[in-house]
């Protein structure tokens, strides 16, 4: 049964499918459990467009981006305490129950922050939030890779990266449908609580995970009712018999089926081979830079020279829609390709698109318009006060760079790339400078290379989503021995968050310090790390029932002559194909 055979592999698209009609018990599990996901991916897209708007009610915002970082990072520090939680409760209390908490954790989140009367009630409710977040983005691809036949396993926990970017792409919508609404972003995220609703109801009418079941005293019964409604009648009992090996031999192994512990997981070889790779895979999901380009891709396109709200969420919409897309081309691939060719073929784009980006803001940056000074004139009273100390030979970024107080670029009305004002940046020199049909800006100055950076941005989403965006839930979702999955899946997601915390905390300050064009030049050199990661760390699991898993790990070493071809024998034992 290793494997699955290459005709399984290559049909398993097919076969996704095709389960629709013969099986739709197994899609009605993963659908419902992905909901997770997109929860997940809605928190993720909303808050780069509420993010506008919360500016524009609280001005302790605008120009704070501590606030703006602190913002989306709550959710974040939440969601770290959730994925933690969420290891040790999947163990405890079951998938079900898990997915059930998060849900509620989400909805009473969604509440506070949409009833929020300033900066603290809206980042308790982003805790809120994020503590759901954390637990579902764990527990959801662990659902579903639990309940699904191994030969399409993949394909199906490939549906929760699909909800997620899904979630990402509905958020876009959302953002933009309430752009002219009374409480812009109060709707925006106050709707977040529906999905999370629906989950809760939908989980409380389907059955536990089968494999934790297994596991549990006087419940094998119970798991081999919902095995046999997963797998064909053919199948059913070999699958049964897999479980039951693989369950007795830990109880041997250890004595019990017991306490566990961080020594134990350190100690146990497939464990730590396993903790290695899927660690790894979370935290380089991160430092490759793909929630800045999530949280703040409306913020990264008015960097590259677009000064409307409504523009900018517009252009993050295509983004948005091709992450969505790359979810698609990962369903299809993920078990005809296998994991690892996903991942290489991923990051190697996603190093050429950074490469791509930070060219772009680089030119953007030492080719922004001049400084007039008949232009600032024409506002008399209230030119940026460090123009007027300053010598001559302003550009629109020097301006922008201004603080106490900050300061603001009025476009000429004969065109944005014509020599500006500076101007002191508040709501009645904005209004002004409007009123005379010209563009204000103050994250980023006009530039004829705008376009191009939208360009970098589509391509690095295009060739993040169907690899690095999917493939590292997935395999945190068969990697680990069933005795640790919940533990080791929970370590796995904590990683992932802590690393996205950083990189969320730290993005629009480097953009102000360093520049948008060394911060994503950095990003593209842990790009190659990345890649040189899963060259030697990363295994393949591709079509292996998740009970055979274990026993590939425990012969497999790092395989540090990544380049030599491997032996038949060597692919068979290590689980590459």
């Amino acid at each position: 049964m290793e494997g699955g055979g290459a005709v399984a592999d290559a049909s398993a698209f097919k076969e996704c499918f095709s389960l629709a009609w013969k099986n739709p018990y197994v899609l009605r599990l993963a659908f419902s459990a992905g909901i997770g996901g997109l929860l997940f991916g809605y928190d993720t897209g909303v808050i780069s467009g509420a993010l506008l708007y919360i500016q524009d009610d609280f001005s302790q915002f605008d120009k704070k981006t501590w606030l703006q970082e602190t913002i989306v990072s709550a959710a974040i520090a939440g969601a770290i305490a959730g994925a933690a939680a969420g290891g040790w409760a999947n163990d405890r209390f079951g998938r079900k129950i898990s997915l059930m908490v998060a849900d509620f954790l989400f909805f009473v989140g969604a509440v506070i922050m949409a009833s929020a009367n300033g900066p603290a009630l809206l980042v308790a409710g982003r805790v809120f939030v994020g503590l759901g977040v954390g637990m579902a983005s764990m527990t959801s691809p662990l659902y579903i890779s639990e309940a699904s036949p191994a030969k399409i396993r993949g394909a199906l926990v490939s549906t929760n990266g699909l909800l997620i970017t899904g979630g990402q792409f509905f958020s876009y919508l959302i953002n933009l449908a309430f752009t002219k609404a009374p409480g812009t972003w109060r709707w925006m995220l106050g709707v977040a609580g529906i999905p999370a609703l629906v989950q809760f109801i939908l989980m409380a009418f389907l059955p536990e995970s089968p494999r934790w079941l297994y596991r549990k005293q006087g419940k094998e019964e119970e798991s081999r009712t919902i095995l046999h409604k997963i797998y064909p009648a053919d199948e059913a009992e070999s699958e049964i018999q897999e479980l039951k090996d693989s369950v007795e031999a830990e109880i041997r192994e250890e004595g019990s089926s017991g306490k566990i512990n961080l020594l134990k997981l350190i100690k146990t070889k497939t464990v730590r081979r396993g903790l290695v790779a899927g660690v790894g895979l979370q935290v380089f999901q991160q430092f490759v830079g793909i929630n800045t380009v999530m949280y703040y891709s409306p913020t990264i396109v008015q960097l590259a020279g677009f000064a409307s709200n409504q523009i900018a969420l517009a252009l993050s919409l295509i983004t948005s829609g091709l992450n969505a897309l790359g979810s698609i081309v990962s369903i299809y691939f993920i078990d005809r390709t296998g994991r690892k060719k996903l991942l290489v073929i991923s990051l190697c784009g996603v190093v050429l698109s950074l490469g791509v980006l930070s060219a772009v803001f680089h030119e953007t940056s030492t080719h922004s318009p001049a400084i007039g000074e008949a232009e600032t004139k024409h506002f008399a009273n209230s030119t940026c006060p460090a123009y007027e100390l300053a010598s001559s030979n302003w550009d629109c970024m020097k301006c922008l760079k201004t603080s106490s107080p900050s300061c603001g670029f009025c476009a000429s009305s004969a065109g944005k790339l014509y020599p500006g004002a500076c101007l002191a940046s508040n709501d009645v020199v904005k209004e002004g400078c409007r009123k005379e049909g010209r563009l204000w800006y103050t994250k980023g100055c006009p530039s004829k290379f705008g376009w191009a950076a939208v360009i970098g941005l589509a391509l690095y989403i295009i060739f993040f989503s169907p690899g690095m965006g999917t493939v590292p839930w997935i395999v945190n979702s068969e990697i680990y021995p069933l005795r640790f999955r919940g533990v080791c899946g929970g370590i796995a997601a904590t990683a992932n968050w802590v690393s996205n915390l950083i990189v969320a905390q730290s993005f629009l300050t480097l953009t102000r310090v360093i520049g948008t064009s060394m911060t994503f030049l950095i990003f593209g050199v842990i790009s190659v790390a990345a890649l040189f990661f899963v060259l030697i760390c990363v295994p393949e699991t591709k079509g292996l029932p998740i009970e055979e898993v274990e026993s590939m790990l425990e012969s497999r070493d790092l395989q540090l002559k990544f380049w030599r071809k491997r032996s038949l024998q060597s692919n068979k034992s290590d689980g590459f194909a």
